[in-house]
C-alpha cells in the first residue's frame, strides 16, 4: 500500500510538471495557476525539510533552465519554499480544505517574493504591482487549484514522519 502511494504521488508530481509547461502558457494571463509551486508543496508535506529543500532546488533549476537571465532566482525560491513548507507542516490539518487553500496559496506568494527580489529585474514601482496586486490573484488561484488537485487525486496533506 506505501508503494502505491509513492507511486501515485510520483505520477501527479510528473503530471503537474508536465502540466506546468502545457498547459500554463496557454493560459497566458497574469494571473496564472503556478503547478511547479503545488507540487514542491504537495511533496514537501510528505517529506522532511532537507529532502524538500533539494526537491524544491531542483523543480526550480528545471524552471531556471528556461530563463538564462534569472538563472538561480527559481532555485533559490522553491527551495526556501520547500524547505519552509516541510518545517511548517505541523499547521497543515489533513481535511480541512480551506487551511490547505491557504497552506498552498502562501507558499505561491513567498514564492514569487523571493524570485522577484533575488531576480532583481523590476524597479520598485513594478515590484510593488506585482507583489501586492498579480502575485496575491496568483496565490489564491494556485491554491484553489491545488485543492481540486488534492480532491481530485486523493491524496492525503496529514504530514508523515
Amino acid at each position: 500500500m506505501k508503494s502505491f502511494s509513492l507511486l501515485k504521488a510520483v505520477v501527479v508530481f510528473l503530471l503537474l510538471v508536465v502540466l506546468h509547461y502545457t498547459v500554463r502558457p496557454l493560459l497566458g494571463t497574469r494571473v496564472s495557476v503556478d503547478f511547479l509551486v503545488i507540487a514542491v508543496l504537495l511533496t514537501a508535506v510528505h517529506v522532511r525539510p532537507g529532502a524538500a529543500a533539494v526537491i524544491g532546488f531542483i523543480t526550480g533549476l528545471v524552471a531556471d533552465s528556461l530563463s538564462p537571465l534569472s538563472f538561480g532566482a527559481g532555485a533559490l525560491a522553491m527551495s526556501a519554499v520547500g524547505f519552509s513548507a516541510s518545517w511548517l507542516k505541523a499547521a497543515v490539518f489533513g481535511d480541512n480544505m480551506f487551511l490547505q487553500a491557504v497552506f498552498l496559496a502562501a507558499g505561491k506568494w513567498s514564492f514569487d517574493v523571493l524570485y522577484l527580489v533575488a531576480e532583481r529585474r523590476l524597479g520598485v514601482g513594478d515590484m510593488a504591482v506585482q507583489l501586492l496586486l498579480w502575485s496575491p490573484l496568483s496565490a489564491v488561484l494556485t491554491g484553489i487549484v491545488g485543492v481540486l488537485i488534492v480532491l481530485t487525486f486523493r491524496l492525503s496533506m496529514e504530514s508523515r514522519p
